[in-house]
């Protein structure tokens, strides 16, 4: 009874055991498909190889800022592994940097897709959308990253900015709320819902922001200077004033506080309390020399009378004591005396302040400029070399420098400075006229009439009724018995806009001279005697009356030349020997 089963045990065994073991079939399928998974995991990792190489490569380019390269090194990497998360935010962010906005979002999108819980995936993605302006999309990204991670604050302040963008003040205040319940009291956070109630005009909600820093934080004084601004800026100055008058009690923050209040006092017409805060802060050195030069800067353009004045130079004053290594607190100095008709102290204030500081530009310009106004010739060829080793591309101290060698007479070396001047210039046309001007003057005394010709005639093609040079240019002619009807039209022309004018009478005159026409001559160099400053018209008036038979008149006019000095060379030789020499 028992053999048939055992037997039929038997041959099922045999069967299962000749289907695993005794197929020869299906052991060669096995061996094959064991074959093509170890060839896969190979590629596998060959690949992962190649994307880490690529990648590597593109981040290299990426720090060097070669996007271009960086974008073919990421699609590469992609290429052998496009589902890295990482890769995917490096192309992203390549893309944008390069400007292609369109292709950074598709890339940013799948790193997110791939990898949601790095918070700097979303990051990127939500500022691609504010760019292309989807901010609906941008908020999304935002509010799924504060689910993920509701602890993390940049992602409130980034939507609330969003918000803010788009006039969304509630939903903006609602989040900053919830940063401070995160956070708890923060000056960033109190400060932005301040300018978002004033914007609002709900001035008491800005109020009660101040409150709230300043009781969290009962030491920090700028909080009541903070909610005193707010005050004061709201039309309630008067409750402005209690609390900054009880900082300046407690000797803290004085300064500031003092400002605040010359404002408010200034406001309200109190002109004296208002100077006497002014002073006081002025007076402190925790007050920035920088904030003291600004408010003076402002006190420049407002100067009315001379009490002003008198104030602003107080200030002034006060800053040089109080910051006495301060450049700028002497350069402002000098700008205000030289507003109030003080130009000597003025020039010597820029002067200070340069040997503290040698780097500014206006401090040189305006120094050099009152050297030159102040006909202070040899500081003025001093201080513009000077400039020039520092700016030696501008123009401008070109100019002055060729000024200076011009009035020492030095033409060869006004040429080359003016000429210098003249390639750096050529945008500023008033600056070319001006450097013409004096290429004119400054080539006549080298005897290089055609190029001193020249450049007058370039002047006036742009200003005909430039007066220095239809007088010199007239003059010169004069004196080289050229043109002289040229010169006479010249001449003429500035004498009928000017015909009290010594200078432009004499020119007109010695032209006149020149045509022989001697009572002519003596007509306008009797009028331009009375007002005679220098020899050279007198000189000329005796030469005239010599000229006309007037021997012993011209004796004497001669004799007056000589004591104004201004005269030429023969002077003396003139009233020696009672002769007109030529």
């Amino acid at each position: 009874m028992n053999t048939p089963v055992l037997i039929k045990c038997l041959s099922t065994s045999l069967l299962v055991l000749t289907m695993f073991q005794a197929s020869p079939v299906w052991a060669q399928k096995s061996k094959k498909k064991a074959k093509e998974n170890v060839v896969s995991e190979i590629q596998k990792e060959r690949n992962l190889t190649q994307a880490e190489y690529y990648f590597a490569e593109g981040m290299k380019f990426y720090v060097l800022e070669n996007y271009a390269k960086a974008i073919d090194q990421f699609q590469k990497a992609l290429e052998a592994n496009p589902d890295n998360g990482g890769a995917n935010y490096a192309m992203a962010d390549a893309q944008a940097k390069a400007g292609n906005s369109t292709q950074a979002v598709v890339f940013a999108e799948k790193a997110l897709r791939l990898d949601d819980s790095n918070k700097y995936y979303y990051y990127l993605l939500a500022s691609l959308y504010e760019k292309e302006k989807k901010y609906p999309q941008a908020v999304k990204v935002y509010q799924d990253l504060m689910k993920k991670l509701p602890e993390d604050p940049e992602s409130y302040f980034n939507l609330a900015n969003i918000y803010l963008f788009q006039e969304k003040y509630e939903d903006a205040i609602k989040l900053y709320d919830r940063i401070e319940k995160t956070i708890g009291i923060n000056e960033d956070v109190v400060r932005q819902k301040q300018q978002i109630y004033l914007k609002l005009n709900k001035t008491d909600e800005a109020i009660a922001e101040s409150k709230k820093l300043i009781e969290a934080f009962p030491g920090e004084i700028k909080y009541t200077i903070l909610l005193a601004e707010i005050y004061m800026s709201n039309g309630r100055s008067k409750e402005a004033i209690p609390l900054l008058e009880r900082i300046i009690q407690e000797g803290s923050e004085q300064a500031q506080a003092r400002l605040i209040l010359s404002d408010i006092y200034r406001s309200n017409g109190q002109t004296e309390k208002a100077e006497q805060e002014l002073l006081a802060a002025f007076s402190s050195p925790d007050l920035e020399a920088d904030t003291k030069v600004q408010i003076l800067a402002s006190y420049i353009k407002v100067l009315k009378d001379e009490s002003s004045k008198k104030n602003a130079l107080k200030l002034a004053d006060l800053i040089i004591k109080t910051h006495p290594n301060e450049a700028k607190a002497y350069a402002i100095y000098g700008h205000l005396l030289e507003s109030s008709k003080e130009k000597q102290r003025a020039r010597d204030m820029f002067l200070t302040a340069l040997k503290l500081d040698n780097s500014e530009f206006e401090t040189w310009h305006q120094l050099i400029r009152l050297d030159y106004e102040l006909h202070q010739v040899d500081s003025l060829l001093t201080h513009s070399e000077q400039a020039l080793e520092l700016f030696p591309n501008q123009g401008v101290f070109w100019f002055f420098n060729g000024y200076g060698f011009l009035m020492k007479k030095d033409y060869e070396k006004a040429v080359l400075s003016l000429e210098e001047s003249k390639k750096l210039s050529g945008s500023n046309k008033q600056l070319l006229n001006d450097i013409e001007v004096l290429l004119g003057d400054s080539y006549n005394g080298m005897g290089d009439y055609i190029r001193s010709d020249a450049s007058y005639e370039a002047v006036l093609a742009n200003e005909p009724e430039n007066a220095t040079v239809l007088n010199n240019y007239s003059y010169y002619l004069s004196l080289r018995k050229e043109k002289l009807d040229k010169a006479k039209q010249m001449a003429g022309k500035l004498l009928e806009k000017h015909p009290d004018n010594p200078t432009y009478l004499d020119t007109y005159a010695w032209i006149l001279y020149m045509l022989e026409d001697y009572q002519q001559a003596r007509k306008y160099l009797e009028k331009a005697a009375a007002k005679a400053t220098n020899g050279t018209v007198l000189e000329h008036y005796g030469d005239v009356l010599y000229k006309l038979g007037e021997t012993e008149l011209a004796l004497q006019q001669w004799m007056k030349a000589k004591q104004l000095g201004e005269s030429s060379d023969l002077i003396d030789k003139k009233i020696a020997q009672k002769k007109l020499y030529e």
